[in-house]
């Protein structure tokens, strides 16, 4: 009664008790102010695919070498005073290097996202070739079994031989000759059938 009257809560006590304070489980966090950036990793990802696919083209070798020839061309004959990267060219190596050093990761990543892709379709293709083969194995038993069926039934000699023979009875018991079942029978085979 006295924990309603003043609005504490009550503290647990034993080997588990803890001195900070517990979070609520029915409210949502707080935000926190977090220093890094946050982005989407998927839009990440799609944007490092189409580098990918970028730097995989041959369009991109032709641009880097455009760009290349004109950056040596400009730093050989131009004026001296615009020239911005002389002779050894260490400028050029080092925006090559940068270059480099992004593509390299962008390039894994996207490798990355396409192994991915490929393991879900190669499970899906999986389960789709074991229900093939369930299909397939019911369809054999099935077919067995219409096989097995088939063998049983009367095909169409063997009633006609049948018919034959109970018209032959019956013109035998017209003219007054019995025949007797075991004579119409003998001779037949089961196989006959």
């Amino acid at each position: 009664m006295a924990e309603r009257e003043t609005g504490r809560e009550r503290t647990p006590a034993g080997a588990t008790a803890s001195t900070r304070a517990r979070a609520r489980l029915d409210q949502p966090r707080p935000t926190r102010r977090r220093l890094l950036p946050e982005w989407d990793p998927e839009a990440f990802g799609r944007f490092s695919e189409r580098i990918a696919r970028f730097l995989g083209t041959g369009r991109f070798i032709v641009w880097m070498t455009v760009v290349i020839i004109a950056w040596v061309l400009w730093n050989i004959f131009a004026p001296r005073d615009l020239r911005f990267d002389n002779y050894p060219f260490i400028f050029l190596t080092l925006m090559l290097s940068l270059q480099a050093s992004y593509a390299a990761p962008l390039i894994l990543l996207a490798q990355n996202r396409q192994d991915d892709r490929d393991r879900v379709n190669l499970e899906q293709d999986r389960k789709q070739n074991e229900r093939s083969i369930a299909d397939t194995e019911y369809l054999t038993r099935e077919i067995a079994a219409l096989r097995i069926g088939l063998g049983e039934v009367a095909t169409r000699d063997w009633i006609r031989s049948e018919l034959q023979d109970l018209v032959k009875e019956i013109e035998a018991r017209r003219d007054g000759h019995v025949v007797f079942p075991a004579e119409r029978s003998a001779g037949r085979d089961a196989d006959d059938r």
